[in-house]
Parts: C-alpha cells; structure tokens; sequence
C-alpha cells in the first residue's frame, strides 16, 4: 500500500521543500560545543521560518558540533514530510563527506556521517551546498547564544 506525501508546516499548508540551515562550534577543539540549525519553507518567498534549533552539546571538536546541527535540523524538519531537502552548511568536510567526494577517516565521525546520511534518505530530492558563513549568519548567531549561556 502506498501512503500519500501530505506535508504540513506548523500553520497545516502544505511543505514541498524545506531548506536547512545549520552551524555548530566549539570554544576550544575539542571544547565546549553547540549547534544551530533553521528550518525554512523553500517554496516562499523570501523562505518562512518554520523551526530552529540552538543548544549546548557538551564538549566536541568542531566536526561533531557541524554533524549534530545538520542531524539537529534534519529532525526538526522530519515532522513537515517534505520531499525536497536542500543543506546549507559552512562546513566544507561535512559537505563534501556527505556527497562523497571526502573519506570520513575519524572514528568519532562515523556514526555521525552514517545518521546523517540515512536522514537525508527519507527525501525523494537532496541538494548539499557549502555557504561562506556570511550567508550562515542565522544558524551561526544560534550557536553562539548557545555557547554564550554556558557558565
């Protein structure tokens, strides 16, 4: 049985294609992390906010924290079942990983890579692009108001 794509943003229109943007840093590498990630209706012009996210992670390298803010923004976006995800990310590993044209040589970012991955293949249609973080500055001032909570 084939069940119909029905896509909803937190207003019940329908979500065709969501864009993620997302960052993560840490003060130190490793040091102590955080994530950002925004959920944008694509199809809207200019794209409607639909979800964010802005934590504190604990300690990680830089990668970890880039990994988990993509992984971040893929779950707040699962909920909308759009079938077009386009990744926008100022990690040139993480995106270039992803599509396969880097190896993922350390251990602690395999997991990572592999969950990432399967994410993105719930979508019919993913678009990675690497952004200069002028064009990041949503999901990166997310991270810092994380970072900058800490004690």
């Amino acid at each position: 049985m084939t069940q119909a794509r029905l896509p909803f943003d937190a207003d019940g229109r329908s979500v065709d294609e969501v864009t993620i943007f997302c960052d993560g840093g840490s003060r130190g590498n490793p040091g102590p992390a955080a994530i950002g990630a925004v959920v944008l209706d694509a199809t809207t012009d200019p794209p409607t906010p639909l979800a964010s996210v802005s934590e504190a992670i604990g300690v990680a390298t830089n990668n970890v924290a880039e990994y988990r803010a993509l992984i971040a923004g893929l779950d707040a976006a699962e909920p909308l079942r759009a079938h077009t995800v386009h990744v926008r990310a100022d990690s040139l590993l993480v995106i270039k990983q992803l599509r396969g044209e880097y190896r993922v040589k350390h251990d602690n970012l395999k997991p990572l890579h592999a969950e990432a991955r399967a994410r993105l293949a719930a979508y019919e249609v993913v678009d990675l692009q690497h952004v200069p973080r002028a064009q990041n500055v949503e999901a990166d001032a997310l991270v810092n108001a994380a970072l900058d909570a800490l004690p």
